[in-house]
Parts: C-alpha cells; structure tokens; sequence
C-alpha cells in the first residue's frame, strides 16, 4: 500500500504507508529522523551525517550529499530516499529514484525548517513526535531581534564566499539582529573580495567552521583587510536547520548577546 504525495518541489511521489528500510541524503533529515525515533528504519546516510553522534556511526555510509554510490543505495534496498533541494542535485534525483521513491524537501527560512520537521514526521508515521520537536524548536529558538548589525557569514576560502538571501542561515542571523549586506545578491552564496567585504560596513564577520574549517589562524587574515570589524569563529552545525535546532537554541542566544 501506498500513499501518494507532492513534495517540496512539486514532484509527485508513490510513497509507502509505512516505510521501512529509509536512505537520507541530507544530515539534517538524518539527524530528524533520528530524533523522531526511527533509528530502526534508516539503513543508509551520507559521510556528511555527522548527528547523533557515536549513534549514527551503524548505519551505513553512501556517500556524500554531492555524490553517491549507486550500486551500494540499490543493495540496500531502500523503500524510500529522502533529499534536499539544495543540499543535493536534481541528477542525483533522477538516478535514486528508478531505484526507490525520492522525496525531496527544500528549506529557505527558519519556517520551512518546521515544515521539514512535520513533513518528515508525516511521512514517516511520526506526527506526534514531529509535532512535539517543533514545539521544543520554538521554545528554546532565539526570538526576533531589531537588525542593527550589518554582519557576514564566511562559509569558505579561496575564493570567500558569504551566505546570500533565500537560506535558512541568512533568516536566523536575521532572527539574531544582523543586516546580511550580501542578501540580495544573484547567488544564494556569493563568491566576494576583500574589497567587497570592505565595503559592506560590517560590523561583525562570522567565520563557520564548516564547510571550511575556518580556525583561530584565519582571523589575522581577515583583520588585514577589516580592522574596525568585530570577528568571531562560529560552530556552522548550529545553524544546520531540523532537529539541530532544538541543540543550537542557547548556543545562538549566546552568540546574539556578544552581539548587544
């Protein structure tokens, strides 16, 4: 038996009553699904599924989120894959689902993460438990702040590149009171200079540590060009959206209150 439903991209999806053998492809759908119960039905998950950690470690590596081993998805016989729109490709897309239905999720904003929680919990038979993590989310989750600082967050080096508009990171440093000078770029993460960065005004540069790991080390690199900005290295799992989001509330307090 199955269900039959549209996912976040519009694709239509034959998707079982109850899924049982479940492939994520996408760190946050491996750490929610975690969260909502259903350790026993996840068989597969990228190298980039880092959460729960230790817990996660049983279950099998794939791949990564940007490319997969296709014959080891097929001998896992999985009854239903889940991906994200940005954090994997429409051709990885096309390849899973001769082998299993694809649903694939999309997240913009802090809003579509509770969707993402709810969808997740709908389609798993999770309702309760996803209802009840997007209660905790809101609870423990920063709330709104006027922006009065003009900040930039770094995800990565040669070249530097910044989070743009339409992304969950750019909406929570929005929630934490920073004007992202770089939302309304083409890009969702634009590529810029050091003369851009310059002449953005910021008052605080945010360096992640992931996707590159920025460290102590790469602050002196930074201030050559920005010595009147504030710098402060930052956990980039923190603003992973799903159930991180439950983890990262207090720790995003802290970083809005350096910010005061």
């Amino acid at each position: 038996m199955t269900r039959i439903f549209n996912d976040h991209t519009g694709r239509q999806v034959n998707i079982p009553a109850t899924p049982k053998r479940i492939i994520s492809i996408c760190p946050a759908i491996t750490e929610t699904l975690f969260t909502l119960g259903l350790q026993d039905e996840i068989v597969g998950r990228t190298k980039y599924c880092i959460f729960p950690e230790d817990i996660v470690e049983s279950v099998e590596k794939i791949g990564g989120t940007k490319e997969v081993k296709e014959d080891k998805i097929r001998a896992l016989q999985p009854d239903l894959i889940l991906a994200e729109k940005e954090e994997n490709t429409a051709e990885i897309v096309q390849v899973l689902e001769k082998i299993a239905p694809v649903y694939v999720l999309e997240v913009q904003s802090i809003q579509d993460s509770y969707r993402f929680i709810k969808t997740l919990g709908t389609l798993t038979n999770k309702e309760s438990e996803a209802n009840l993590l997007v209660d905790s989310c809101k609870t423990v989750f920063p709330s709104s702040r006027m922006q009065v600082k003009n900040a930039a967050y770094v995800i990565w080096r040669k070249p530097y590149m910044v989070v743009g508009g339409t992304t969950y990171i750019n909406d929570v440093l929005h929630t934490l009171g920073f004007h992202n000078p770089f939302a309304n770029e083409g890009s969702r993460y634009p590529a810029v200079t050091p003369e851009d960065l310059s002449a953005a005004n910021l008052d605080v540069l945010l360096l992640a540590s992931e996707p590159f790991p920025y460290q102590e080390k790469h602050i002196a690199e930074f201030r050559a060009f920005l010595p009147n900005t504030k710098i402060i290295l930052i956990e980039g799992e923190m603003f992973w959206y799903g159930a991180r989001m439950e983890v990262a509330g207090a720790y995003l307090e802290k970083l809005a209150s350096r910010i005061d």
